[in-house]
């Protein structure tokens, strides 16, 4: 049995983590374990329908980024989504349905190190879902602020229309999707999982179709690096935000470069497969402008992260999202996936860098890290949509070093909120609130504080190495653990 410190926002998916480390598995299998039960027991957050982004150190390796992030389908009509001077994505529905990445993500992280096999680790996920799990307090928040959207889908309803906190929660239908992924895991791009999800997507009004699926492949790549706080952070390249972190992680003006990183995101972030993206303008380097706020939806948090390390120095930050609660609003009945709404994120602007266009991945807020240092290594990831840079930053130097980590992922933080009029939100106790608010003032950021701590300032996930000894921390805005196994 591997010594693991591992943090995940629900129990049942750090003791799935247990299960896998119980079974010889290292934080890999660890970390993918507890990702695969969060399909289950947080639907609202992340599916298999969903995408994917890690970063992942082997032991005694340089890290890689690993992006297993969907495109727009091949048949993607955008004159038609332009049609009547439309300028931004729909929030929601099959037409914001990219191809999912998750399940292609996690046989990425697991190539990169992991020991044990797809029914292993899968079989803690496959049980909550046959068996069922209670509704957390989380997921019935959830329920309950989108009982309109649950409503007007017969997949949703079916499945969550009635339930309420604590009670069992079955899912038939994805238990059986999880045990054909343990057998073969690319039966859900090229086999009769994918030929049933397609079709059911078909039928719901989507236009992604067996050919996209195949299509998929993840991509493990070199990460994005920055030095900061005396350690070496990487994060994952576009289509993903990691630049956006590593523009602020370490700054001596974290609001005002948290704002100019924000605009220059918003701006100027795409897929590199499709068209050129300015890295330079995204890590603020240079002089650059200040850039107009472009379009897209409101900023969302409908993320988990995971994190692990082991004893032996291996790490994974993983993140896997379906974007906004319950992603697109839909649930396929023959599979039991939540499909995810990653294609609202697309511009319909022609000229900018993440516009849609067939075969495209969308600009994506996923923004997952890991640091090292001569003694530490440190996975860090949270939940908190376009936030994530700035979320992170602010507990970047106290993870690295602080006695308890449960404290530094708990305490007061600040965000951005709002996309095209941006508000300063203060949770209650933020260090050098009355600073934050000048700032904001200067930078035309109106200012509010919340009446407690809430989601919308992210879900803190941490799981650290230092001096040979284990810790982690799970953030008490979810309802998630974090341990030692």
């Amino acid at each position: 049995m591997y010594d693991i410190a591992l943090a995940a926002p629900h129990p049942a998916a750090v003791e799935a983590g247990r299960a896998a480390a119980a079974a010889g598995g290292n934080a890999l299998d660890a970390a993918l374990a507890a990702a695969a039960a969060l399909t289950v027991v947080y639907p609202h957050q992340c599916s298999i329908g969903g995408d994917l982004t890690a970063v992942v150190r082997p032991a005694g390796g340089r890290p890689r980024a690993v992006l297993s992030l969907g495109a727009a389908a091949a048949a993607t009509d955008v004159d038609a989504l332009r049609a009547g001077g439309r300028t931004r994505m729909p929030a929601s529905g099959p037409l914001t349905v990219t191809v999912p990445g998750v399940v292609a993500g996690w046989a990425a992280v697991a190539a990169l190190g992991a020991r044990l096999g797809w029914a292993d680790r899968l079989g803690p996920a496959i049980a909550l879902a046959r068996d069922g799990a209670p509704v957390s307090a989380g997921l019935a928040r959830a329920i309950r602020g989108c009982r309109a959207a649950i409503r007007a889908d017969p997949g949703l309803s079916a499945v969550l229309g009635a339930a309420r906190e604590g009670d069992l929660l079955r899912q038939p239908a994805l238990a059986a999707s999880l045990r054909a992924l343990a057998g073969d895991w690319q039966t859900f791009y090229r086999g009769p999982l994918g030929h049933r999800l397609a079709a059911g997507l078909r039928r719901l009004g989507s236009p992604l179709s067996v050919a996209d699926l195949a299509a998929h492949r993840a991509e493990t790549t070199a990460p994005l690096t920055a030095h900061a706080h005396g350690a070496d952070w990487s994060a994952p390249p576009p289509p993903s935000q990691g630049a956006t972190f590593l523009a602020v992680v370490g700054s001596e003006r974290p609001l005002a470069d948290a704002q100019r990183a924000r605009l220059a995101r918003d701006a100027l972030l795409g897929d590199p497969r499709t068209g050129p993206v300015d890295l330079p303008g995204l890590l603020l380097r240079g002089d650059r402008p200040v850039y107009p706020a472009g379009s897209g939806p409101r900023p969302t948090g409908d993320t988990v992260a995971v994190t692990a390390v082991g004893a032996d120095g291996t790490a994974v930050s993983l993140i896997q999202s379906v974007f906004q609660s319950f992603g697109a609003g839909l649930l396929e009945p023959d599979t039991g996936v939540v499909l995810h709404s990653r294609g609202s994120m697309f511009s319909l602007d022609p000229a900018h860098p993440g516009r849609l266009a067939a075969g495209a991945r969308p600009p994506h807020t996923l923004c997952p890290t890991v640091a090292v240092t001569g003694d530490t290594v440190l996975a860090l990831g949270c939940q908190g949509g376009r936030s994530q840079p700035w979320i992170l930053a602010q507990v970047a130097a106290d993870a690295l070093a602080a006695a308890d980590p449960a404290a530094v992922v708990g305490r007061p933080r600040w965000i951005i909120d709002g996309y095209e009029r941006p508000v300063l939100v203060l949770e209650p106790g933020v260090p050098g609130a009355d600073g934050l608010a000048a700032v904001a003032a200067s930078l035309g950021l109106a200012v509010a504080t919340t009446a407690a701590p809430h989601d919308g300032a992210g879900h803190v996930q941490l799981a650290r190495l230092r001096g040979g000894a284990l810790a982690a921390g799970s953030d008490p805005r979810a309802d998630g653990v974090a341990a030692v196994l």
